[in-house]
């Protein structure tokens, strides 16, 4: 079984982190209740230099803030976009980007929900357990518009469910109860200072 993946097809090897982080910039990560995280975001129309260089900062920023995916309207980008460098529950890693995402849905017979911790560099600092699906399947493209499908099972799948999300303007609070979502609110404001610090910290590192 290979152990990496890189835009779905296997590889022998691949940097970590990714090369597209070493062309990025760090962006600002967006914030549970701001605007462009609570909406659908706009499909992807135009390919080329732009597209390529949101995907190389988004890597970038993913990676400072310990993330294991990042969508666009993360760092404020109203587009259908994630990155991600994730394993499954394999340890096989999962590197890559997809444009357009869409989630297959899956015959609820033949399904396995998993209970386990998710958490969100949009809110940052809570970890709470949401039942995913163990597999996943995503359709889109990639930055040259070429069509793609991504697969995903444990960890991964729920990395995929959970940007894909993202984009249709859901972060993982709105699959909570009420009391949970207190919950993760109450982890926020008390961790939140800590995370940011650490992210400052990072990026600080990376000018120096």
């Amino acid at each position: 079984m290979p152990r990496v993946f890189v835009q779905g097809s296997p590889v022998d090897s691949y940097p970590r982190p990714a090369p597209e982080a070493g062309r990025g910039s760090v962006r600002r990560v967006t914030e549970v209740g701001e605007e462009v995280l609570h909406r659908p975001c706009r499909d992807v129309t135009e390919f080329g230099p732009d597209l390529a260089a949101l995907i190389d900062d988004m890597f970038l920023t993913m990676y400072v803030a310990d993330g294991a995916g990042l969508a666009a309207n993360q760092v404020g980008v109203d587009l259908r976009l994630f990155v991600y460098d994730c394993p499954d529950d394999d340890g096989v890693r999962h590197v890559g980007h997809i444009v357009n995402p869409v989630l297959d849905p899956l015959d609820p017979a033949g399904r396995r929900l998993l209970d386990e911790g998710e958490g969100c560099l949009s809110v940052p600092g809570a970890v709470m357990d949401v039942p995913r699906p163990d597999r996943a399947v995503v359709r889109g493209l990639d930055k040259d518009g070429d069509a793609l499908v991504i697969e995903g099972t444990g960890y991964f799948a729920r990395c995929l469910a959970h940007e894909t999300d993202h984009v249709n303007g859901q972060v993982y609070l709105d699959r909570l109860s009420k009391r949970d979502r207190k919950e993760a609110l109450r982890q926020v404001a008390d961790r939140r200072d800590e995370v940011f610090a650490r992210r400052a910290a990072k990026t600080a590192a990376l000018s120096s």
